[in-house]
């Protein structure tokens, strides 16, 4: 046996080498064998009883940054507070249902103190007030049951919901927010002075249904029409927004969406996003060719004030009925404050022999769904957006008063980790 160093264990610091080969080799066997016959134990004593199973899944979950997402302990639905909106306002129903339930035990305890004859004579209007009563509920039980939407076969736990928006986003933007029916969109799209980027700008164009592209070139004889001239151009021949795409060494940097809104108010909010990751649809590989069909819209995990502003601005943008007949969706998914923007057609398909049925949260198989999968086919372009700042009118010179600005992002909000503004 070889020599072994002063300290040091046999299997670790022998100085022979062929004998610390085989040592390193027996000490591996012998690992992978207890680590081998402990998953075997823990699937049989799992088989005999599944809630183990299940504590492991659950104790095994990976901690993420999302995970850890960190929310201000506030009772504030204003833009800049980062606050979850569902919970927000959950938490308020409770309270409001608390204190009618404390007003209610109240008036009890004082009818209580009524007096017996008084209560006597008053039994047959009382009887008419319980009737009365039931009527009411019934009614509002039916008008809860015809408000109520039909749960989805497989619920999404990201998408945003609309309808949860708070006040103080409807009084400041009443426009955007308004109960009316919006009408059919209908995008201009441009780009900055001087720009080079058409096919890219043209591409992106595409991404929104009854857009229209127009070159914006400032060559020695044309007039150089500034963003709010082309914003009051458009306004006035029937466009509901105006995107204004900017460039940097020749690629899209950043893009500005203006809402024009009625022809009786002024022209806003605008929202103005960087671009990373720009990848046009023919360096994607396998990628398909869109069609002229309305498009779904998915908008995903948008849960503060800001973050409902967002996503009702690109819900704008998009026909509220699709055409289901072209099968494509554009997808806005927010992960850490970084919009992912992708363009996909699905097909229905039978399942093959090696996958699995589709289940669904709890891990069940969903009714209906055995042997039918969905394939996806990327039609692009691919983009990452992020959102640096909220104007109140057309731009930062188009703005006016001392809420022009609304919303600015600065680099110390990204000093925890954990925080995020949509």
């Amino acid at each position: 046996m070889g020599k072994t160093a002063t300290g040091g264990s046999l299997s670790l610091k022998t100085s022979n080498k062929l004998k610390r080969k085989e040592l390193y080799i027996e000490q591996k066997k012998a690992t992978g064998k207890a680590r081998h016959e402990e998953r075997h134990r823990r699937r049989r004593e799992e088989a005999k009883d599944p809630e183990l199973r299940r504590q492991r899944l659950e104790q095994n979950r990976p901690t993420s940054i999302d995970k850890k997402r960190i929310w201000d302990d506030v009772d504030d639905d204003r833009l800049g507070a980062v606050v979850d909106v569902a919970q927000l306002k959950r938490r308020r129903l409770e309270e409001a249902e608390a204190a009618a339930a404390r007003e209610a035990d109240g008036l009890g305890e004082e009818e209580e103190e009524l007096e017996d004859d008084d209560a006597d004579s008053m039994l047959d209007s009382d009887e008419e007030d319980d009737d009365g009563d039931e009527d009411e509920e019934k009614a509002e039980k039916a008008r809860r049951k015809r408000e109520a939407r039909t749960p989805s076969i497989a619920p999404s736990t990201t998408s945003t919901n609309l309808d949860l928006t708070p006040d103080s986003l409807t009084e400041n933007f009443q426009h955007l927010f308004s109960d009316e029916v919006p009408p059919m969109p209908k995008v201009l799209v441009t780009t900055s002075l001087n720009a080079t980027i058409h096919k890219e700008a043209e591409e992106i164009a595409a991404l929104f249904p009854n857009s229209t592209y127009i070159r914006r070139s400032a060559h020695r004889y044309g007039h150089k029409y500034s963003v709010r001239e082309i914003a009051k151009f458009a306004k006035n021949r029937g466009y509901t927004a105006l995107v204004v795409i900017s460039e940097d060494l020749k690629r899209p940097y950043s893009m500005s969406i203006c809402h024009l809104n009625s022809e009786d108010a002024a022209p806003g909010p605008t929202l103005t996003y960087s671009i990373r990751g720009y990848m046009p649809s023919k360096s994607l590989l396998g990628h398909g060719n869109p069609t002229n069909h309305y498009p779904e819209l998915l908008l995903n995990n948008f849960k503060t004030p800001l973050g409902l502003l967002v996503a009702k601005s690109m819900n704008t943008l998009f026909p509220a009925r699709p055409e289901l007949a072209g099968r494509q969706v554009v997808t806005l998914h927010n992960q850490r404050d970084y919009i992912f923007v992708r363009r996909h057609r699905y097909v229905f398909r039978e399942a093959r022999a090696t996958e699995k049925n589709v289940v669904d949260a709890e891990g069940k198989e969903m009714k209906g769904m055995q042997g039918i999968r969905a394939g996806l086919q990327e039609i692009g372009p691919r983009m990452t957006l992020k959102l640096r700042r909220v104007d109140k009118g057309i731009g930062r010179a188009g703005s006016e008063g001392e809420d022009a600005l609304k919303w600015e992002w600065k680099a110390k909000m990204e000093k925890k980790r954990t925080r995020f503004n949509l």
